[in-house]
């Protein structure tokens, strides 16, 4: 898996919020726990397949909003206890 997060700039409600989140969907099909926070200006989500990151920046930069940063890290699913 892997865990992807975006500095965004513009989100000022939690409609905002809906439309990150629906853009980043449509984009990446594969796209797993989809979440936008507009006080943290990021959205992140967790994919088990390859995203085109141009696609993604194109797509939250054509609904208005700025790409501030992308980064994509592995991320390792932890258990109910956190093992």
């Amino acid at each position: 898996m892997t865990k992807i997060t975006i500095g965004i700039d513009g989100m000022m409600c939690g409609m905002c919020e809906a439309h990150i989140c629906d853009t980043i969907r449509k984009a990446v099909p594969s796209a797993k726990k989809v979440k936008a926070s507009r006080h943290k200006k990021e959205a992140t989500f967790l994919t088990d397949k390859d995203v085109d990151e141009q696609a993604v920046k194109t797509a939250v930069a054509d609904m208005g909003y700025r790409v501030l940063s992308y980064q994509a890290e592995a991320y390792q699913k932890h258990g109910l206890f956190g093992k």
